[in-house]
């Protein structure tokens, strides 16, 4: 169980809010869309790692995707909000029951661990 996984120098974690954008062919025409949400887990070894991303989507509906490391239309990974350091297991599949506050609740334990450590 790994807690952080490197993508193209940028690396993320369990907890991270990440925006993953990925080429689509419709077609002739390709585009790129992306699809923004937090890390619920990793798994799998060396090469074929996956990560769990997740997102509220219309009417509070959660809409999950897993994408493999290595898959080569994957474009590039953005992590917009950090909450590693606040994660106290390595698979967050309990927010799925959780309210917004709740797992804010994440990202404000992450920031009082960064705040204690600068002191």
């Amino acid at each position: 169980m790994s807690l952080r996984i490197k993508h193209k120098e940028i690396e993320f974690g369990v907890g991270d809010k990440i925006k993953v954008f990925q080429k689509i062919k419709e077609g002739e025409k390709t585009r790129v869309g992306f699809f923004e949400g937090m890390v619920l887990g990793i798994k799998g070894r060396e090469d074929r790692k996956m990560f769990t991303v997740r997102r509220i989507g219309e009417a509070g509906i959660g809409i999950e995707r897993i994408f493999p490391i290595s898959l080569p239309t994957i474009e590039k990974i953005e992590v917009i909000k950090k909450g590693t350091r606040g994660v106290k297991k390595a698979k967050l599949y309990y927010t799925r029951t959780k309210s917004t506050k709740e797992i804010d609740k994440i990202y404000s334990r992450s920031k009082r661990k960064e705040l204690s450590k600068k002191k």
